[in-house]
């Protein structure tokens, strides 16, 4: 019971009902029939929550990318739904691109069409002066009526909740750009107005210290408007005290942990990401990958007919909860996909002999026709997720995977880079794709706090002589993101770094063994520790939410009980007190530490909540939220976390925010230069 009170102490449901709501209010009020000119990068987030067959219930006829002049003037309103915050949307784009901006759009349509139209413009997430400035320098900031849809989070699943910034990490690492921080402040303030106030804000990284203190800052204008409206004054307050459901908000600034993110995911779901990527839920595979089986049938989709013809050889595969097989198999290591497949096959074998029995009575008929659509749905994601395997498979067992894998390995484990190095070498020479190269050279960097400045000129030179001195602007990005650097003379790594662990770098030397980032013996079937995600590895941001959570576990983990002495306490009773027992460790871990107890403005208010609940303690959730993404290795080492802890009693829930998704491929394409010389 206990566990099914957690499930619902933040019901995500209730935030994809908001946005479809929300939603579709805004098309309600443009009447009659309208053409809907969507962002492409929002299609597929719209449709997690909302149905193209809804949205044609609501009047859009007909829905178009905004693209390559691809709009229809057949109708007489034009609904425009883009980011508000992009303005490489709204202004006009470079002479090189085929895009064309939404406010070209409406010139052109306007030009070009004898119908007097009424445009309508839709900002995702919100209304910025850039974009009316935009607008207002191509005269049609007058002949559009202009609205939000304010869309925040998006629960990818009932544990996961996302904002889908696309750009968060090259906003945050490369441009320094603090538009992600705001997103995702307003974003946490919304569930503190719906729950209540996080009674303790923890964090650890320069940026977790940025959005804890806007957090503090939105709660005293909201005090300050609460005070200015006399009305609201009660209500306001009443809504702002400690939250009764939510326990404590932990902020991973993705800086702190950069190896984590470069690093290869050994989970199911991570190599789906490596091998194909995986955005909004789904994936698009090659057609004779999938050979015979059957296509899925995605549970939301926005529709349209402006999908490139290319498309038809790639075939989308949704991946969430509605899949019948995918949420048993999705964080499991990838070394026990075939087993756990096998498992499923053998029992949907056994389910169709039982099927083909003579003997059945008219009761089991009736019983095996209610489950033939569960069945044939199982059957479906069986052929697909069996296919998606094999080709996953062909990956890993090939000799560049195991070469590059050898050496991820060889440098978490602790191993001094400089013995990676023969092997670093001989990767470039074997004209290994740049993404793969400059991840290990990262992963290098990132672990010993930068290169010695000999092997960092040395792997430059190699680097532009193999793949074109076009990539000079990729690694001065590289150099100014953190990622591939020269170490400075007080970074050295056997170096204790005096001074600057813990402000402008990590003592992993000191870190690693602490927290027990590394595990030698790790099982990947029934995994008990989140270093299955890596086989052997254990992410140093789970590791820091379990120094909050699971406090006895860790401390266990570090410094085993001796026989016949009393263990830690692993259970919730271990969990209070933030950060504390691990003060030491933190401070050798670059970036800020955050530690903010947020306590109700009015007694009364608190107390009436109190009274109200009946002085009843409710399940409590903590909220993990990455700053610059989360892979998908990390989420699943805090489902392993968030079910010990339900296990631990008390019906504790783990939900995990983010501001994206995010892999090692990613992180580096951010910084490679995609143009060549004399191109």
């Amino acid at each position: 019971m206990a566990a099914r009170q957690a499930s619902q102490a933040i019901n995500t449901q209730d935030i994809t009902d908001k946005s479809r709501r929300d939603l579709l209010l805004l098309l309600e009020a443009v009447r009659g029939k309208k053409n809907l000119v969507i962002e492409r990068s929002l299609a597929s987030i719209i449709g997690l929550f909302v149905k193209f067959s809804t949205l044609q219930e609501y009047g859009v006829d007909k829905l178009f990318f905004l693209e390559n002049h691809n709009v229809d003037s057949s109708q007489r309103n034009i609904v425009f739904l883009v980011r508000g915050e992009n303005a490489k949307i709204v202004r006009t784009v470079a002479e090189n691109t085929r895009d064309l901006t939404e406010a070209e759009q409406i010139r052109l349509v306007r030009s070009e069409s004898k119908i007097d139209h009424d445009f309508t413009v839709i900002w995702v997430p919100r209304r910025t002066l850039v974009s009316n400035l935009i607008l207002e320098e191509h005269g049609v900031l007058g002949e559009a009526n202009i609205t939000d849809l304010a869309l925040q989070f998006v629960p990818l699943e009932p544990d996961v909740l996302s904002l889908e910034l696309e750009d968060c990490f090259s906003d945050l690492i490369l441009r320094r750009d603090p538009t992600p921080i705001f997103a995702a402040a307003r974003a946490l303030m919304l569930l503190q107005k719906q729950y209540g106030l996080f009674p303790r804000i923890l964090g650890k990284g320069d940026n977790a210290k940025k959005l804890a203190d806007l957090l503090q800052r939105m709660r005293s204008e909201e005090d300050v408007n609460a005070s200015s409206d006399p009305t609201n004054t009660y209500l306001t307050s009443f809504g702002l005290t400690p939250s009764a459901t939510i326990e404590n908000l932990i902020i991973i600034d993705r800086e702190v942990d950069f190896p984590t993110a470069l690093a290869t995911q050994l989970t199911y779901e991570g190599l789906l990401d490596e091998v194909f990527g995986v955005s909004h839920n789904q994936t698009e595979v090659d057609s004779s990958i999938l050979g015979g089986a059957p296509a899925p049938q995605p549970q939301s989709q926005t529709g349209g007919s402006t999908a490139p013809a290319a498309a038809a050889t790639k075939r989308k595969v949704q991946l969430d909860s509605s899949d019948k097989l995918y949420p048993e198999i999705r964080d499991a290591n990838f070394a026990t996909i075939g087993p756990l497949l096998n498992r499923t096959a053998k029992r949907l074998q056994s389910d169709q002999q039982n099927i083909h029995k003579a003997d059945q009575s008219l009761s089991d008929l009736k019983s095996f026709v209610s489950k033939l659509p569960s069945y044939q749905a199982e059957s479906a994601s069986l052929k697909t997720h069996t296919s998606l395997a094999e080709e996953i498979t062909k990956l890993t067992k090939s000799d560049p995977f195991r070469r590059t894998l050898e050496i991820e390995q060889n440098l978490l484990i602790g191993s001094e880079g400089s013995t990676t190095h023969e092997q670093l070498e001989e990767v470039l020479a074997r004209a290994t794709p740049l993404p793969t190269v400059l991840r290990l050279l990262c992963l290098e960097s990132t672990l010993s706090n930068g290169l010695r400045p000999r092997d960092f000129e040395h792997f430059k030179r190699l680097l532009l002589q193999a793949y074109g001195y076009q990539h000079l602007a990729t690694l001065a990005r590289l150099e100014k993101m953190g990622l591939f650097v020269a170490r400075e003379a007080n970074r050295g790594y056997l170096n204790p770094i005096s001074g600057s662990a813990g402000q402008t770098a990590t003592d992993w030397n000191s870190v690693r063994p602490r927290l027990q980032l590394w595990v030698d013996e790790v099982e990947e079937a029934e995994p008990r520790d989140v270093a299955f995600v890596f086989s052997g590895y254990a992410p140093l941001s789970v590791r820091l939410v379990q120094a909050v959570l699971q406090k006895g576990y860790l401390l266990n983990l570090v410094n085993p009980p001796r026989a016949g002495a009393a263990a830690a306490a692993a259970g919730p009773g271990a969990n209070g007190s933030g950060w504390k027992g691990f003060e030491d460790v933190l401070a050798r871990i670059k970036g800020a530490t955050v530690d903010v107890v947020q306590k109700g403005n009015d007694a009364d208010a608190s107390q009436a909540r109190k009274t109200l609940r009946g002085n009843k303690e409710g399940p409590k959730t903590s909220i993990v939220f990455f700053l610059g993404g989360v892979t998908f290795a990390e989420i699943a080492a805090l489902r392993l976390v968030g079910k010990q802890l339900e296990a631990a009693g008390g019906g504790r829930k783990l939900i995990i925010g983010t501001t994206g998704l995010i892999s090692g491929g990613r992180a580096v394409d951010v910084a490679i230069e995609k143009g060549v010389f004399g191109a």
